[in-house]
């Protein structure tokens, strides 16, 4: 398996400042989207789309990014605990490169080691989780993606 590390896809200008993101939890079958900000470095779910012939929708992709206008996209790759990159790893990165070549955004990769798995455990703290309800798992795990990359640009800016 090659290595992938999280980083960048694709670089803003220098003078282009971010205040708003689309995180992505990239699946197999679902893609979970949510929008986060810079100014309070915090992000919301926003929704779920399911794979249209195991392909990402992107006119939904496209319509989203109409509407919140995000300066960037940010993608979770799921590496092993261990660190060690999977095929999903590798699939969630291209999908990171065809978002940056489709809408020429930068694109920036965080790794989303336990997203999902922590998305689950706060859910079910506030109800029961089946098979109709992964859908709320998807997009709040690409909340939690969307925080991490944001906590690591805040950490990033406020060091001495």
């Amino acid at each position: 398996m090659p290595e992938i590390s999280p980083g960048k896809t694709g670089l803003p200008s220098q003078n282009k400042v971010i205040h708003t993101v689309l995180g992505f939890d990239f699946g197999a079958k679902r893609i979970g989207i949510a929008v986060g900000q810079t100014l309070t470095s915090s992000a919301t779910p926003l929704q779920t789309l399911n794979n249209v012939n195991d392909k990402p929708d992107w006119q939904r992709i496209e319509a989203l990014l109409n509407e919140w206008k995000p300066e960037a996209l940010v993608v979770g790759l799921p590496y092993l605990l261990d660190g060690k990159a999977t095929e999903m790893t590798l699939r969630a990165d291209k999908f990171s490169r065809r978002l940056h070549g489709r809408f020429g955004l930068p694109v920036f990769t965080v790794s989303e080691t336990l997203s999902s798995f922590e998305a689950e455990e706060q859910l079910k703290q506030t109800k029961k989780i089946d098979k109709q309800n992964k859908h709320e798992i998807d997009k709040l795990a690409a909340a939690l993606i969307t925080e991490t990359w944001l906590q690591q640009q805040y950490d990033k800016n406020n060091q001495p």
